[in-house]
């Protein structure tokens, strides 16, 4: 047997993800579609395989290159798209005097195709379809001796009533006789090829399948169902190995303030988390790459992360350890272990600072691999004057207002950093407690910095609005704690701490702005008050002659 592969379709309903990634490509599980075609089809006895290509063969072709497959595996160029039945036919040369297979690159099935083609030797047509039945499909009409009778064909409806429609799932197998029904070297539909053989007294024999998985990927809807169908089972079988889910059930929880969405998922009394960072739009890192990379390089190292269990950075899927719902911020409000859950997640941060630097790859994260003077300028300066000040305040002030005062403040910041791994968003609702322990999640912001930073993501965080005495507690503690491993001047640590503060400051109220004005995340307006107050406290707990710009303009 040998067979073919369709795959020179444009994608264009899966727009616009199609635009730097071909259709086959796309993955489920890092594994591309056109591979576990390929491996089906060796799998079933397949002798060479030959695919048609065309949008972004290139792509296709340097995939193949890197694969090594135990049969030969080709592709057919065509400048001007074929049609599904002009393929067929400008691949005349490759085929042999037996029945081919013909398969669509954009299924997902588990349809046994050694029994498809072992059915199509067992009759003498020249055509066997693999229908499946899919309602929102069912287009191909089919007689009570499973003979396809009609295709698109609305006025079979009144003529055959006794014949019922089902979905033609994109295999087929064919005698090399069909191809005299194919015209040359012009666009051709396989539909009108077999329009023109059943008109022509011909019959083209239905391989009606049963109880087998099929799904078409044809919208990203579809894609995502598939990947889900495929991926959350295999999941749950990572993270509970004993554990037999015959119902998945998935509920949505509320997000915060990313564009991800995230899902609980729940079988036989277990449950793990997923988060749908949504399909790859275009090359390069991503942020699921970061959360993926970091998140395990973490794990690894023994840092307080959840375990990632499966993920699909192409689909945008990630399947990781459920931490319960309740988090830092609760337990702050429900005021009970404050000081015990701060100290506690004080140490772990100084372990995921030191640890965590430690083979840390800075091509993984997908923002900027170190904190430094660009980003505190760009990202927390800049941010905080056009996201906060004059969108979301309508304030006629400009960055360059306060240029000179943004550089000193970038330049005191980094001073005296203790520099290690830094998460960049440590705040309350970051931290989820589980069974008395912290974990800390939306880690794929990381890269080098000063832990100063991160702690005073903590201290100064507006969901929970610590008073001042306790922070100064906790940064007495966390610099007592740090002196175990390394040497630190005391003066130097809260020097830097001060300006991280307002760097990290500055950023909040940017977020805030953005997330409520141009998100329409309402519910961040609420912790704007706490934020510019603490602001305004940290900017006076620098030395007077500093920054008087900015404290004029937050006062």
């Amino acid at each position: 047997m040998k067979a073919m592969i369709l795959a020179a379709g444009l994608g264009t309903r899966l727009l616009p993800f199609t635009e730097f990634t071909p259709k086959p490509l796309f993955t489920i599980s890092g594994r591309p579609l056109l591979d576990i075609i390929i491996y089906s089809l060796q799998s079933a006895g397949c002798e060479a395989v030959i695919i048609n290509t065309h949008h972004l063969y290139k792509d296709i072709d340097s995939f193949l290159a890197s694969q090594q497959y135990a049969i030969p595996v080709c592709t057919r160029y065509e400048p001007v798209i074929l049609g599904t039945a002009g393929a067929i036919k400008n691949a005349a040369d490759f085929w042999d005097n037996q029945p081919f297979m013909v398969i669509n690159s954009d299924i997902v099935t588990d349809i046994d195709l050694r029994k498809v083609y072992d059915f199509h030797l067992s009759h003498n047509h020249q055509a066997t379809l693999v229908l499946h039945d899919c309602a929102e499909f069912n287009n191909v009409w089919v007689d009570k001796n499973d003979f396809i009778a009609g295709i698109h064909d609305q006025e079979k409806e009144a003529n055959l009533g006794y014949a019922r429609k089902l979905t033609f799932t994109g295999i087929q197998v064919l005698d090399p006789e069909i191809l005299e029904f194919i015209p040359d070297r012009v666009f051709s539909s396989s539909i009108d090829v077999y329009r023109k053989l059943i008109l022509s007294g011909k019959k083209i024999k239905a391989y009606i399948s049963k109880k087998y998985y099929w799904k078409d990927i044809g919208t990203p809807e579809r894609y995502k169902e598939t990947v889900f169908d495929k991926m959350a089972p295999e999941a749950f079988k990572r993270a509970f190995p004993a554990c037999v889910c015959k119902k998945i059930e998935c509920s949505k929880l509320k997000g915060d303030g990313s564009d991800r969405k995230w899902y609980r998922l729940t079988a036989a009394g277990r449950s793990i988390v997923m988060v749908d960072h949504g399909i790859r739009k275009e090359p390069g890192i991503s942020e699921i790459d970061s959360f993926i990379l970091i998140g395990r390089h973490l794990y690894d190292k023994g840092i307080a992360v959840p375990e990632i269990y499966l993920y699909d950075t192409f689909s945008g899927i990630v399947f990781l350890e459920d931490l319960g719902d309740v988090n830092l911020q609760a337990k702050v409000k429900a005021g009970k272990k404050i000081l015990f859950y701060y100290k506690s997640i004080i140490k772990l941060l100084i372990k995921m600072s030191i640890v965590g630097v430690k083979e840390f790859d800075r091509s993984w994260t997908c923002q900027t691999p170190y904190y430094d003077k660009e980003v505190i300028l760009e990202n927390e300066c800049r941010y905080f004057v056009d996201a906060f000040l004059r969108r979301y305040l309508k304030l006629n002030i400009c960055y360059d207002d306060f240029k000179d005062e943004f550089i000193l403040l970038a330049d005191k910041a980094l001073e005296f950093s203790v520099n290690g791994f830094m998460h960049r968003d440590f705040q309350s609702r970051n931290i989820m407690i589980k069974d008395g322990k912290p974990y800390f999640i939306d880690f794929q912001g990381g890269r080098t910095g000063p832990i100063q930073y991160d702690l005073a993501s903590l201290l100064v965080d507006p969901y929970v609005a610590l008073p001042c005495n306790v922070q100064y507690q906790l940064l007495d503690y966390c610099i007592d704690k740090l002196s175990s491993y390394i040497h630190i001047d005391k003066k130097k640590f809260c020097l830097c701490y001060k300006y991280c503060a307002i760097t990290r400051n500055l950023q909040i109220l940017g977020a805030f702005g953005h997330l409520s004005l141009v998100k329409g995340k309402t519910y961040f307006e609420q912790f704007i008050p706490t934020a510019i107050e603490s602001l305004k406290y940290n900017l006076s707990a620098v030395e007077d002659t500093q920054f008087p710009r900015l404290k004029a303009a937050v006062s």
